[in-house]
């Protein structure tokens, strides 16, 4: 269940946890669009048969991991009286753990900061990519959002 702010609250949640996605499955055909995409076709991700035999089974693009954030952290919270947002960037990502295909993702997110922005509020989130039964989540983002209330 998403949280819900006005626009004039959001620096009341700074230093708590926003909230934590659904699980989503990586799946092979999630992987092998991506490269398509992207024009990654490393076999690690993309020849099952080769990364069966040679590393236990392919692995997601850590920068398909990555691009999930938006999407993960779509429903998490809603902030009334914004006209639109954007993504402005991330100051720090890292890949600590690999997502292999067939295993579920979810995100846990934690608001930073929310500071004023060229007319709007820039939020800083850290976004926390966890793997179902791992210790070791497969990224760590510290991500920016500018988003403007009207």
């Amino acid at each position: 269940m998403a949280k819900e702010v006005a626009y004039a609250d959001v620096a009341s949640l700074v230093g708590q946890e926003i909230g934590v996605s659904d699980w989503v499955e990586i799946t092979q055909e999630r992987v092998n669009l991506f490269a398509e995409a992207t024009g990654d076709h490393q076999w690690i991700h993309v020849d099952v048969e080769r990364a069966n035999r040679e590393i236990g089974g392919p692995i997601a693009h850590g920068y398909l991991t990555l691009s999930l954030i938006p999407f993960l952290g779509a429903g998490l919270l809603n902030v009334s009286g914004v006209t639109r947002g954007i993504n402005y960037g991330s100051n720090k990502v890292r890949f600590t753990n690999m997502v292999r295909v067939g295993k579920r993702v979810r995100m846990r997110q934690k608001l930073l900061a929310a500071e004023a922005k060229s007319g709007g509020m820039q939020l800083t989130n850290e976004c926390t990519i966890e793997i179902e039964g791992e210790e070791r989540p497969a990224c760590v983002a510290e991500t920016l959002s500018v988003i403007y209330g009207g």
